[in-house]
């Protein structure tokens, strides 16, 4: 029997609906390996979780390794500081690429990177040391110089050896700090004024409160290239679902198809989930078809799997976003208006602020217009309305 082909929760098989976003990374690509200089701005995906933003970035890693460069993974987090964790990775990929020097001119990098690890962390914070002292901090200035020197001598160290030029990819971005972000955005501003000595590229991804963070982090920030992810069309959602199985031998029901892209709503994760959840139901054998039947014995799964993610979004939640929820999901469904919300609550519309922006850092909620802003996760608001029959 075929394997399941469907990867909820992880990085698609094929990624699909994402052509004009791959264009903008094969870009900035095209414009290093040409012509060897920077490949721009900081190019920034947004979205809200599970819309694919992941998956768009290891695709453009895919491509860029294709491409001849050596590229850099970073998963950002709130629990370990980025800026090291930069230097790690770019250690990690010249020594995969074999770009790092040999003898005395190879010691001397990595006595250089071990430093840079050490001295480059958050502004002002302590880092415990490796080499020579217990602990160091490094200032603004300082912290920008260091991560200047590391981005500018392994892109370097890569075109010297033949490869096309360095990629930093960088998700989860909103998960750094404020201090942290300036560094980076003045780091890649000092670079671009000698962009013809700089092979590099820098990617990101984060959710949609990451281009305002990077905004106050540093003003010049909104010079970085934001692009917004949405949810795939319904050809694009078929696609999604029609090629993995294709390559298992297995084919999909046009009414099968249809239930699908209805219920995901062109959500990635759903699309996956469904997909999976479908496939488990029919355990099909090569040249099969899966049906509508089967999507209906899978539906009870996967929506047991979607309640779970509501149910943690809502314990998640403090008791005045849960009221700020509770009026939104009772407004309706789809974009909402910052009026009906207080009105549910029975405040003025400025004593919302701050639980509103608390729940669009924490990716529940979205705004997607002046004063309008929509749930992130299909049929949360109906989850929240069916609490008061709980």
């Amino acid at each position: 029997m075929p394997s399941n082909p469907y990867t909820p929760g992880q990085v698609p098989r094929i990624l699909a609906g994402r052509a004009v976003e791959m264009r903008r990374i094969e870009g900035l690509l095209a414009r290093v390996a040409t012509y060897g200089e920077l490949g721009g701005p900081l190019l920034l995906f947004h979205a809200p979780r599970g819309i694919g933003k992941t998956s768009l970035l290891r695709a453009g890693q895919r491509r860029a390794v294709e491409s001849g460069f050596v590229t850099a993974w970073v998963a950002c987090s709130r629990q370990q500081p980025v800026l090291p964790e930069i230097a790690h990775a770019i250690g990690r990929a010249l020594d995969r690429a074999d770009a790092v020097p040999s003898g005395a001119a190879g010691s001397s990098w990595r006595g250089q990177l071990e430093r840079l690890t050490v001295e480059v962390g958050i502004p002002g914070a302590k880092v415990q040391a490796q080499v020579g002292r217990k602990e160091a901090t490094a200032p603004p200035q300082a912290a920008i110089g260091i991560l200047e020197s590391l981005l500018h001598d392994a892109s370097s160290l890569v075109r010297q050896h033949g490869g096309a030029g360095l990629l930093l990819l960088l998700d989860e971005l909103h998960t750094a700090s404020a201090d942290e972000m300036s560094v980076l955005l003045n780091t890649l501003q000092n670079l671009d004024g000698e962009r013809t000595e700089n092979p590099l590229a820098t990617v990101a991804a984060g959710l949609p409160v990451t281009p305002e963070a990077l905004t106050r982090a540093a003003t010049f920030g909104e010079r970085s290239t934001f692009v917004s992810l949405d949810v795939l069309s319904d050809d694009d959602a078929r696609a999604a679902l029609v090629g993995p199985a294709e390559a298992e031998g297995v084919g999909w029901s046009d009414a099968a198809l249809t239930a699908i892209v209805a219920e995901s709503r062109g959500y990635p994760y759903l699309i996956q989930l469904l997909g999976s959840t479908t496939w488990d139901a029919a355990a099909p054998a090569s040249g099969s078809r899966l049906t509508l039947a089967a999507v209906k014995r899978g539906l009870p799964v996967a929506r047991d799997q979607l309640a779970a993610m509501h149910r943690a979004r809502w314990g998640a939640a403090t008791r005045l976003e849960q009221r700020f929820l509770a009026a939104m999901a009772a407004a309706g469904e789809g974009n909402v208006t910052r009026a009906a919300i207080a009105a549910g609550m029975g405040v003025d519309s400025r004593a919302i602020s701050v639980p509103r922006e608390r729940l669009i850092d924490k990716g529940v909620i979205e705004p997607v217009g002046h004063g309008l802003v929509r749930f992130t996760l299909p049929g949360f608001g109906a989850f929240v309305r069916g609490l008061d029959d709980a």
